[in-house]
């Protein structure tokens, strides 16, 4: 199966996992160190740190280093792109449903 690389596809790749989507909650409380985020998952810091790379990539954090320790930190407009495009489907899909139970409603009273 082909691999998208565009960013909304990276984003939505990245939610894909509930280690990482429970990673975004744990910093949405505020910036972390590997080591404080690591702590919370039964997996090896190879593993954490991979999730890291794939939400980085994704661009919904940011890695800085601060003398000896790698703080993670939400990025500010990580979700913006995603959370547009979910907006434009949404409002698609209400529309739709809209004209279809209209349709419905004129064919009922069209019916003896």
């Amino acid at each position: 199966m082909p691999t998208a690389d565009d960013p909304l596809s990276l984003v939505f790749s990245a939610l894909a996992d509930p280690t990482r989507r429970d990673i975004l909650t744990r910093l949405g409380s505020g910036p972390q160190t590997v080591g404080e985020l690591a702590a919370h998952y039964p997996m090896s810091r190879p593993a954490i740190s991979q999730h890291l790379r794939v939400l980085e990539q994704a661009g919904l954090i940011t890695r800085t280093v601060n003398a000896q320790w790698r703080e993670c930190s939400l990025r500010e407009r990580g979700l913006d792109e995603a959370s547009r495009w979910i907006a434009t489907q949404h409002a698609e899909w209400t529309e739709r449903f809209d004209l279809l139970e209209e349709r419905l409603r004129t064919r009922r009273k069209e019916q003896p």
